[in-house]
């Protein structure tokens, strides 16, 4: 009622038409000229079906949500103590400790074959998907799709991963609708985007499939796998905590932001007036952390298995958070299993 006062009936008219062209333009993303292209390249890249793309395209939605997502990362509004807060938590702690007991088999055989604590795999699935329970809502071909034809910030990316999916469920022999992940495409307990899925996933139990979704020994292997490939190395430190005061005149531009990678010496950075009690050799390359708490700054210096961490997300929010999860539960853990 409100709506016909206000609107003459040539404006209702408009509106109407709009509205139907906006539902028949979701349900038609296969005639989209970016589709068309895009489909046109998977034919001849990678020998796809024409017909068969056109009518898994005819299935796909656009998701404004996916967009107001990517827009506003939790890493770019919130300060360390903030962001901490959200992970580092009492439930969250116990079920790291919970998924060891329940895996330590296959924990223990991943750290035996790829050299990464066992904390750390533990705390990278809990903090992506709760230990497997929340593995993302979005269908992933919407997810990637959306971003690939509506996102141009990053559609090269996108598109890219999108190519990836497809492939891989071609290899994997799963309908490309069946998998839901995040709103950026990340699949599984351990939320890996496409390309991730096929350079680092593996069949870890030997049944001749890539399951990161419901396999724990696949998604468990896989993480580690990942962090191999990327660098970390076993027994190594990841990070030391300096005990610096707030007015400490600290200007220098070697302090990290976000992918972060070591490239002073943690002499260099004595040299530089910053000191305190490491664990490592001073010949050891660092990067210097601060983070701020809600009434000062703290000051780490991370080192070459903080920027592995960091592969994964290049937050250093997101990396500090991982890890010190890893500590909490690794504490928790020893405390039952002496």
């Amino acid at each position: 009622m409100f709506i016909s006062k206000v609107l003459t009936p040539s404006l209702l008219s408009v509106l109407f038409c709009f509205m139907c062209n906006q539902k028949i333009y979701a349900a038609t993303l296969e005639h989209d000229p970016q589709v068309q292209q895009f489909i046109n390249e998977m034919v001849s890249e990678h020998s796809f079906e024409k017909d068969n793309l056109e009518q898994l395209f005819a299935h796909v939605k656009i998701k404004q949500k996916i967009l107001e997502a990517i827009s506003r990362p939790a890493e770019k509004s919130k300060a360390w103590f903030e962001y901490r807060q959200i992970f580092l938590t009492d439930k969250r702690i116990k079920g790291g400790v919970k998924f060891w007991q329940e895996n330590i088999d296959i924990i223990n055989y991943a750290e035996q074959v790829y050299g990464v604590s066992p904390e750390i795999i533990v705390a990278i699935i809990g903090v992506e998907t709760y230990y497997g329970r929340r593995q993302g809502t979005y269908r992933v071909m919407d997810a990637l799709s959306t971003l690939a034809f509506r996102y141009p910030k990053r559609s090269p990316f996108f598109r890219s991963e999108l190519k990836h999916f497809l492939v891989m469920s071609q290899e994997q022999n799963f309908d490309p609708l069946s998998k839901t992940g995040s709103y950026a495409g990340a699949m599984g307990m351990g939320q890996f985007i496409p390309s991730s899925f096929q350079n680092y996933a593996i069949d870890f139990d030997g049944d001749g499939k890539k399951n990161i979704w419901t396999n724990n020994a696949d998604a468990i292997g896989s993480v580690a796998n990942y962090f191999k490939r990327h660098g970390w190395k076993e027994g190594q430190a990841v990070t030391d905590k300096l005990q610096l005061s707030d007015n400490n005149n600290i200007t220098m531009d070697d302090r990290c932001k976000r992918s972060c990678k070591p490239t002073l010496s943690v002499e260099d950075y004595k040299n530089r007036g910053i000191k305190g009690n490491t664990s490592v050799d001073d010949k050891t390359n660092a990067i210097l952390l601060i983070l701020k708490q809600k009434n000062s700054k703290e000051y780490w210096l991370a080192y070459n298995n903080f920027y592995a961490i960091s592969r994964y997300n290049h937050s250093t929010l997101y990396s500090m958070a991982v890890y010190q999860l890893s500590q909490e539960i690794k504490q928790a853990y020893q405390s039952t299993h002496p």
